[in-house]
């Protein structure tokens, strides 16, 4: 029997009812260590024989890649796909498949919650009422202020939306605008740079870029607004660590909040535990629909491309 390999935390924990399309199609399911990323090692081992792999975020290397002779698709149960060498799994003949759009919904609405955190320091002014301290900071209304999102597919379209309806103005920089969306007169497209200078708060929603450099260091952060806000839901080396740590520091910046990291767990926390900042252990696309959406997209896709060649 065929086998398919699955890694991804909360799968491996909890199981979920969108693998049963696997087994019935005539597959074996080989299950990773429940809970926890699977190291390159146990890769090594697991892979070879496997025909499809429904991937998590760890890193999935050109040494395991080659090894796994077998191989055909990778079906990953989100939209990115920085974890995978894409030009191992290209020389081998792997396709890989995203879960596009899957968890843009999840990630949009934490993306929201995370900016009213901020703006009203609803974690300080929750862990000093825990603390019987009775501590208030005065917030700032997101009404009239202006929104820069860098990066408008399906997940800064939502957040947009969701600032609109807030009274907010919404300014985005994209590769490849989508024409079509012009959801009002307060939203806009504009070249990154002025994106950068006009926002109150900046979110990002874009990929990585090519090289793996910060895509926000010293210079776009000198040129931002005194006391900007900045969110980070989407991949954590579009962030120069050092520069923002020095930009909260000096009061550049007035918050940041990231739910995304190089390493995870981080290997420095000094970011994390920094008083201006709300960090969260990559949770954007970690809801009940979220998970359920990623998970039958990456199945439907695995069958797909084991079913086309077969």
């Amino acid at each position: 029997m065929p086998k398919i390999l699955v890694t991804p935390r909360s799968v491996t924990r909890d199981g979920h009812t969108a693998l049963d399309a696997l087994t019935e199609a005539g597959y074996e399911i080989v299950f990773s260590a429940p809970g926890r990323f699977p190291t390159e090692d146990e890769l090594m081992q697991l892979l070879p024989g496997c025909v499809g792999y429904l991937a998590g975020v760890e890193p999935i290397t050109a040494r395991v890649l080659d090894a796994a002779e077998d191989l055909q698709v990778i079906g990953r149960n989100g939209v990115g796909i920085g974890n995978i060498d894409r030009e191992a799994a290209e020389r081998n003949g792997i396709t890989i498949w995203p879960a596009i759009g899957a968890n843009s919904r999840g990630v949009a609405e934490l993306t929201f919650g995370l900016m009213l955190s901020l703006v009203r320091s609803l974690p300080h002014s929750d862990a000093a009422m825990k603390d019987r301290r009775w501590e208030r900071r005065k917030g700032v209304e997101l009404r009239g202020r202006t929104l820069g999102l860098v990066g408008c597919g399906m997940i800064g379209r939502t957040v947009a939306q969701f600032a609109l309806a807030f009274g907010m103005k919404v300014v985005a920089y994209d590769p490849y605008p989508n024409a079509d969306f012009q959801p009002s007169g307060d939203f806009s497209y504009a070249a990154f740079d002025d994106v950068i200078a006009r926002a109150d708060v900046l979110s990002l929603h874009c990929p990585e870029r090519s090289d793996g450099t910060a895509l926000v260091g010293e210079a776009e952060l000198a040129a931002m607004k005194d006391g900007v806000y900045v969110i980070n839901s989407a991949r954590g080396s579009l962030l120069d660590g050092e520069a923002v740590l020095a930009a909260l520091d000096c009061g550049k910046v007035s918050g940041i909040a990231v739910d995304v990291f190089e390493a995870e767990p981080p290997s420095d926390w000094r970011l994390v535990q920094h008083p201006r900042v709300i960090a969260t252990p990559h949770i954007g696309g970690f809801t009940e629909e979220s998970v359920a959406r990623a998970v039958a997209a990456a199945v439907s896709g695995i069958l797909r491309v084991l079913q086309q060649d077969a």
